[in-house]
């Protein structure tokens, strides 16, 4: 199957068996969103960490034109995201159309969005989107018209709420229980499926937009294109369920950029540093009953790509994609893909760690000592991927994990993920000595009696989906642009 084929199949496949628990395992959280998109985690680029407030036509196809060239493309790697500051904002807050939504910034996209989608799509490759909940003030000012209604802004607006948001604010809540109030993002979903839009990242959420997140949710299905549909930042626990079944993927932390560069608001490099990223070894273990095939927990942006001036030393940068994939978190890279830094390409490209992120598996953490940590999944075939941590920032450690913790007792036949060496049969249990930030990944069958594997949570996905070699399709194809 090459990348753009068809993967209706696959999906459904995966998604029903989110919702079907393997025999022997625990039951499963609540349903995925039944959009039949996003069976694996998604995997490309976002603009945020590098281009951050400055994007603009030229630099968003300039990086979709290094993801093609680079080869990362045929690992997975399809998605191209424009995140925020595409907009054009007066004094009151965001420009508006005719119909109350956000105006596009022409001195940065002369061409519109749909022209650079168009470039995106011309690569093979899928464009992600950027929006926040509510509606603009200027809208509500003006009280434009909401298209194909009677209606108008000052209908659905709650003036006594405003909605958070980072560029240009003043953005009132929306009355959902108003007329016209679905139907104005409606409106703004068609806009966005008619410029090509695959994947929308809606930022701000909390729980109080909730009513938001459902709109959208329908909106998105009624537009006339696959859209997966990814949440944004910082979102609380306690309402897991809701994103699951709303969404495609929602953020567990906030950012994971330190903002300590030398430019403005703290961009440039570094991009982020040890500690941002290392924070995400709790939220994924907090978070990870709630991911599956349908539904995603998002750890934020890989920083890969251009070696240590990202602010992470080589140990760190595997540590930091080896966590992402045991938790089967969207891999979106952060970096400049126009200055791939060879040591980070290779990383990139290693299909086994590749392999332990799409296999629609969210390892739990099972040791947690210290700077000692162990993750550990177990994939439909059997077999085990455990990951060893030292997250600690000088020192070297020993990190221990006997085989019955994994999930099975006796000897297991084990091979290291990230070289690829096979280590042979092993008893009982495995010690890495570990520098400061490094990870050990093994993949591992048990070779014990048999009747000895134990039963162990997780969703069963066969891992080694896509043959050694293959070109490995995109989680889902969008249509033609």
């Amino acid at each position: 199957m090459t990348r753009t084929g068809s993967l209706t199949a696959a999906v459904a496949g995966l998604l029903v068996a989110a919702a079907v628990p393997l025999a022997g395992t625990t039951a499963q959280p609540a349903a995925a969103s039944d959009n039949g998109l996003s069976a694996r985690p998604a995997m490309g680029w976002s603009s945020w960490s590098f281009v951050r407030r400055w994007p603009t036509e030229a630099k968003i196809e300039a990086q979709a034109d290094a993801l093609a060239a680079s080869g990362l493309e045929d690992h997975g790697f399809v998605q191209v995201n424009l995140d925020d500051f595409w907009q054009k904002c007066d004094a009151d807050g965001f420009e508006v159309d005719t119909y109350g939504r956000w105006a596009v910034d022409t001195g940065k996209f002369p061409g519109g969005i749909k022209a650079v989608a168009d470039h995106v799509h011309a690569k093979g490759l899928k464009f992600g989107f950027y929006v926040t909940p509510g509606i603009a003030r200027n809208a509500v000012t003006r009280n434009t018209p909401i298209e194909g209604t009677p209606y108008h802004a000052k209908d659905i607006a709650d003036t006594s709420k405003t909605e958070k948001n980072y560029n240009c604010k003043n953005m009132y809540a929306i009355d959902y229980a108003a007329p016209g109030a679905q139907e104005f993002v409606d409106s703004w979903a068609k806009q966005f499926a008619s410029w090509g839009v695959d994947y929308l990242k809606i930022d701000g959420v909390g729980s109080q937009d909730i009513p938001d997140v459902q709109a959208w949710d329908k909106a998105l299905r009624a537009s006339g294109r696959p859209i997966t549909f990814a949440l944004s930042n910082n979102l609380p626990i306690a309402n897991a369920a809701t994103w699951r079944r709303l969404a495609n993927s929602w953020r567990t932390q906030g950012d994971v950029e330190c903002y300590c560069g030398p430019g403005p608001s703290g961009s440039g490099y570094p991009l982020t540093d040890w500690s941002h990223v290392s924070a995400r070894f709790t939220s994924a273990a907090a978070w990870q009953p709630y991911a599956g095939p349908g539904g995603w927990n998002d750890l934020d942006s890989l920083e890969l790509g251009n070696g240590d001036r990202a602010g992470l030393t080589a140990d760190q940068r595997r540590s930091h994609l080896t966590l992402w994939a045991m938790a089967a978190a969207p891999l979106l890279l952060g970096t400049d893909l126009t200055r791939l830094d060879a040591v980070d390409r290779a990383m990139l490209t290693n299909d086994r760690l590749i392999d332990v992120d799409q296999d629609a598996v969210a390892a739990r953490r099972i040791v947690n000592s210290g700077v000692r940590q162990v993750w550990s999944k177990k994939e439909s075939d059997g077999r085990y991927v455990v990951a060893l941590f030292n997250t600690g920032t000088s020192g070297t450690s020993t990190v221990s994990v006997d085989w019955s913790r994994v999930g099975f007792t006796g000897s297991g036949d084990v091979t290291d993920l990230w070289s690829g060496s096979h280590k042979g049969v092993i008893a009982n249990s495995y010690s890495a000595t570990l520098r400061p930030g490094e990870t050990r990944l093994i993949r591992v069958k048990p070779a014990g009696p048999p009747g000895t594997a134990a039963a162990s949570p997780g969703f069963g996905v066969a891992p080694h989906a896509f043959p050694a070699g293959a070109v490995r399709p995109a989680p889902a194809t969008p249509p033609a642009a």
